[in-house]
């Protein structure tokens, strides 16, 4: 008995040790009040996206949930007006395997928000399941989909900077290596999409530096956080059923909740001070060193090149806005898988703002310089 309670004891203050060493999260602090700013949370249905738009509502942000499905998106939207007491919480339809539902929703955005402050790239997936495209779908969802929204939407973060970006990445960059002859090809079997999940979150981590590089001096800052080992939807989507009963257990036990993974996401989003160290990587609220593939600026640019093409940007396009642009925006506010994608909506609690004369023009000129989209299907 005595040697039962001993082992029983000694489990529990291993397990107590591992917990807050390795999987409590820090909580978030950073800037308290974000009343008159606008943010833009994807995959915000459920888990970490989910818990990043809540804080984000707590504060008083404007917020957009960025959602593939109507019906959860619209769901969580209601849930976290109610749970945050904030109405200015609404959905926008996003899907990232379709570039021109990226578009699209980059389009709807500019023609109805007047501002951008914090866009989170958060939705992700972790394997193709039983989706077999003609392309690398994990890298269009969760890479180059987010590459082409963040280029959309330049034009706006600029407008209202200091602005932020923040990627949700993961430490599996480490295992991460790209193969610029084989970027796009498609991925079978759950040997490949492992390989791919890994060299996707690499491409997140390089782009975080290269956006910085190209946007530097324009008030926009961007981050890659890695929130942390999660149990998410993310984590069980793709497990077998017969497998779930017995991962479940062992999940909540040595995994932190969403909540818990938000929290360095919001740091990067929030925390005032670190726009020295834009371009950089964090995990657990603070800034961490990264492998040399990940610091590599040479292969981020040439991704950067390579994501402008498979996203059906024009060769000759930049990062910023063109300086015609940039003067008309000179006057704004500043501050802090289908293939046939359906026209995007929007849940609001009220009427929708109307869009300032510069932006309208803003919208027009981006949907003139885009060229029709790279046929990768």
């Amino acid at each position: 008995m005595e040697a039962l309670l001993l082992g029983t004891g000694l489990l529990l203050g291993a397990y107590v040790l591992v917990y807050y060493n390795l999987v409590k999260a820090p909580p978030c602090g950073g800037i308290g009040n974000l009343r008159g700013r606008t943010a833009v949370v994807t995959g915000a249905n459920s888990g970490i996206g989910k818990m990043t738009a809540l804080e984000l509502a707590r504060r008083g942000a404007r917020v957009v949930l960025a959602c593939r499905s109507r019906e959860r998106g619209e769901a969580a939207a209601f849930d976290l007006r109610q749970e945050s007491g904030n109405n200015e919480v609404i959905f926008m339809a996003l899907d990232l395997a379709s570039l021109a539902s990226v578009r699209a929703f980059a389009t709807a955005f500019l023609s109805s928000e007047p501002r951008l402050d914090i866009l989170i790239h958060n939705a992700g997936i972790s394997s193709c399941g039983r989706t077999r495209e003609a392309f690398n779908l994990l890298l269009r969802v969760n890479h180059i989909g987010p590459f082409l929204l963040t280029h959309l939407l330049l034009p706006c973060l600029k407008a209202c900077a200091p602005s932020r970006v923040v990627v949700v990445a993961s430490a599996a960059h480490c295992r991460g290596r790209l193969d610029f002859k084989r970027l796009d090809r498609p991925v079978v079997g759950w040997r490949q999409e492992l390989r791919a999940y890994a060299d996707t979150k690499l491409a997140n981590v390089l782009f975080a530096r290269e956006l910085a590089n190209q946007l530097e001096g324009t008030g926009i800052t961007c981050y890659a956080a890695h929130p942390g080992p999660v149990n998410s939807e993310l984590f069980l989507r793709h497990v077998p059923g017969w497998l779930r009963p017995l991962l479940c257990p062992l999940a909540w036990l040595v995994l932190r909740a969403p909540k818990g993974g938000a929290q360095t996401p919001l740091y990067c989003a929030l925390q005032e001070g670190i726009e020295p160290l834009s371009g950089r990587y964090f995990a657990n609220c603070h800034v961490e060193e990264v492998p040399p593939a990940a610091r590599d600026d040479r292969a981020a640019h040439r991704l950067w090149e390579a994501s402008k093409r498979l996203a059906g940007l024009g060769p000759g396009e930049d990062a910023e806005p063109d300086e015609d642009s940039q003067s008309e925006d000179s006057g704004a506010p500043s501050s802090l898988s289908t293939p046939h994608p359906e026209e995007p909506t929007v849940s609001q609690p009220y009427p929708t703002p109307q869009s300032s004369p510069d932006l309208s023009k803003m919208t027009h000129r981006i949907q003139a310089k885009v060229e029709p989209e790279t046929q990768l299907s």
